[in-house]
C-alpha cells in the first residue's frame, strides 16, 4: 500500500503539470518571440532571429552565456558561428530596449489576475567587473561581496504578485566621475548617451517609479531597502504622488513619538538676528533612535504569519507604531514598523500607509522585499544576467530588454499553469503543509530544456570547432606579434 501512495506523489497532473501543457512549451517560447519581434526592428534591418537566438540562450544554456558560445550552441548555422553578428545585435543595433520593457509592463497590465495587489520591488545589485572599461564600471560598493570593489551597478524595479515575480525596469548607475571631463572620450567609445546626467541610486529609483506609474503598470505599494528609505526626500515624492511605501531605515532613524508643534518660528519685533525662512520643530519634543524604542513598555511585539516559505511559516514577531518624521521640511504622519527577525535581529521600516491599516497587512509589507532578492537572484542565477561580458551601455540595455523578456516568459508560464491546471489539494496534507511551493524559475528552464533541446555537437564538429578556435587565436597572436615586432624597430 504504501508504494502505490509513494508512487502517487509522483503524478505529474497532481502537481498541475499536465503532458500537454509541457509538450506545448516550446511554442509558447516561440509564441512569445513571435509577439516582441517588432521590438527588434530597425529602419535597415529586422534582427528578429538574433533576438531569437539570444532568447534561447538566456533560457537553454546552463553558463557560457557570451555571444560566440551562444551563437555556436543555438543558431542553425551552429559551429560555423563566431558570435560577431549577435555581438552586433547586443551592441550596436539601434533597436529600443525601452520598447521590449514597455510590452512587458503591459502584457501584465492586460493580465486579469494581476490587475490589483500587486507590489514593485525596488534594489541596486552589482556585478564585479576586472576592469574599468565597461559602461558605468568603477570602485563601488559591492552588496554581493559586502565591500568596495570595481563594480557595474543596476537599479532594478521588480513587480511580485503570488507566483509572479519579475524584473520590469532597470538603469545603470553611472559614478559621478564617468561625467568629468577627463571621461568624455570613454563616455562616447562605450556609448553613453549625450542626454544622460549623473543621477543617484535614489533618483533613477523614482525615475523608473514614475516611469511605469505612467505606463499604467498596476501596483499598491513599493517596498525598497534603506538605501532609499533613509532619503527623505524619496519618501517625499511618493508620499506626495499617492504612492504607498514601506521602506527599509537604518536603526539610528530619528522619530518623534508624539506629535511636535512644528513651523517657521515666528520674528518678534526688536529680536536680533535674521527671520526664519526654513521651519523647525518649536516644542521640546525631542526625537528618539528608532532601537531605542526596542525596550519602550509601550512597544508591543505580536507574532503574524506573514506567508509560507520551504522552511515553514514565516511569522517573525512584529511592532507597529504612529509616529512623525520631519521630510524635505514638512511633518509627516508615519507607521514605524518593527520585525524582529528569526528572533535574532530587529529591522524597520517606515510607511505612510494610512492609520486605519490593519497590523496584518503593515506586517506582509514589511516581509515582501524577498521577492526582489528572489527576482535578482533568477536574472542573475537562471538568466545569465552576470554573464555579459560587454563593454558598451547600449549593450547593457539590450541584455537588461532580452533579461527582462525571458523572466516575464518564465512568470507567465507559471502564472498561466498556476491558474489554468489545477493542483490536487490532498498533496499539501499528505506533506503537512498549507500550500504546495510554487514552481522555480530553474524548474520551467529543466522542463524548456526537454522539449527545445539544442543540438549536442558529434566529436568531429566539436574538434572542427576547437581547431578554428586555435586558428583564430594564433592569427591574432600573429597580428599582435608583427604590431610589437613594428613598434619596436620604429623605437
Amino acid at each position: 500500500m504504501s508504494t502505490i501512495i509513494d508512487q502517487a506523489l509522483y503524478l505529474p497532473k497532481r502537481w498541475g503539470l499536465p503532458p500537454e501543457a509541457i509538450a506545448r512549451l516550446g511554442d509558447r517560447l516561440q509564441n512569445t518571440w513571435a509577439r516582441y519581434r517588432d521590438c527588434f526592428k530597425t529602419k535597415t534591418r529586422d534582427s528578429g532571429e538574433h533576438a531569437w537566438v539570444y532568447l534561447r540562450g538566456l533560457l537553454e544554456m546552463k553558463t557560457g552565456r557570451n555571444y560566440a558560445n551562444i551563437a555556436r550552441r543555438v543558431s542553425e548555422a551552429g559551429q560555423d558561428q563566431d558570435g560577431q553578428n549577435l555581438q552586433q545585435f547586443m551592441s550596436d543595433s539601434p533597436w529600443d530596449a525601452q520598447a521590449v520593457i514597455q510590452k512587458v509592463q503591459q502584457e501584465i497590465v492586460e493580465t486579469p489576475g494581476l490587475q490589483h495587489g500587486g507590489v514593485l520591488l525596488l534594489d541596486e545589485s552589482a556585478d564585479e567587473k576586472a576592469g574599468s572599461k565597461s559602461a558605468g564600471a568603477g570602485r563601488q560598493f559591492n552588496g554581493r561581496l559586502g565591500k568596495i570593489e570595481m563594480s557595474q551597478v543596476g537599479v532594478f524595479l521588480a513587480f511580485y504578485k503570488d507566483v509572479v515575480w519579475t524584473w520590469v525596469d532597470g538603469e545603470l548607475f553611472l559614478p559621478e566621475h564617468w561625467f568629468t571631463s577627463e571621461m568624455a572620450s570613454e563616455r562616447k567609445r562605450v556609448g553613453v548617451p549625450e542626454h544622460r546626467h549623473f543621477a543617484t541610486k535614489i533618483q533613477l529609483g523614482w525615475r523608473m517609479i514614475q516611469r511605469v506609474k505612467t505606463h499604467g503598470l498596476p501596483f499598491e505599494a513599493v517596498a525598497c531597502d534603506d538605501l532609499y528609505g533613509r532619503s527623505g526626500w524619496f519618501r517625499s515624492q511618493m508620499a506626495q504622488a499617492g504612492i504607498l511605501y514601506m521602506a527599509e531605515v537604518p536603526e539610528d532613524t530619528q522619530v518623534y513619538l508624539t506629535k511636535p508643534d512644528f513651523g517657521i518660528p515666528p520674528h518678534t519685533q526688536g529680536q536680533a538676528g535674521r527671520f526664519h525662512t526654513r521651519p523647525k520643530v518649536m516644542s521640546e519634543d525631542q526625537p528618539v533612535e528608532v532601537r531605542q524604542l526596542i525596550a519602550f513598555p509601550e512597544t508591543h511585539f505580536q507574532r503574524f504569519p506573514v506567508r509560507n516559505t520551504e522552511r515553514g511559516e514565516l511569522d517573525d514577531r512584529f511592532a507597529m507604531r504612529r509616529i512623525w518624521t520631519i521630510c524635505e521640511d514638512e511633518l509627516a504622519e508615519e507607521w514605524l514598523v518593527i520585525r524582529h527577525e528569526n528572533d535574532q535581529r530587529y529591522t524597520y521600516a517606515l510607511s505612510n500607509a494610512p492609520a486605519e491599516t490593519t497590523q496584518e497587512r503593515l506586517a506582509w509589507l514589511k516581509c515582501v522585499r524577498h521577492f526582489v532578492e528572489r527576482s535578482n537572484q533568477d536574472a542573475k542565477s537562471e538568466i545569465g544576467w552576470d554573464e555579459l561580458q560587454a563593454q558598451k551601455y547600449r549593450a547593457w540595455e539590450h541584455h537588461l530588454a532580452m533579461t527582462i523578456m525571458a523572466t516575464w516568459f518564465i512568470a507567465q508560464t507559471k502564472y498561466d499553469w498556476a491558474t489554468t491546471y489545477t493542483r490536487d489539494p490532498k498533496l499539501a496534507g499528505d506533506f503537512e503543509l498549507n500550500t504546495l511551493l510554487a514552481l522555480l524559475v530553474a524548474n520551467v528552464r529543466e522542463l524548456l530544456r526537454a522539449t527545445m533541446p539544442l543540438p549536442q555537437l558529434s566529436p568531429d564538429q566539436a574538434t572542427q570547432l576547437v581547431v578554428k578556435h586555435l586558428v583564430n587565436r594564433s592569427r591574432a597572436s600573429r597580428s599582435r606579434h608583427k604590431s610589437h615586432l613594428k613598434k619596436r624597430s620604429s623605437a
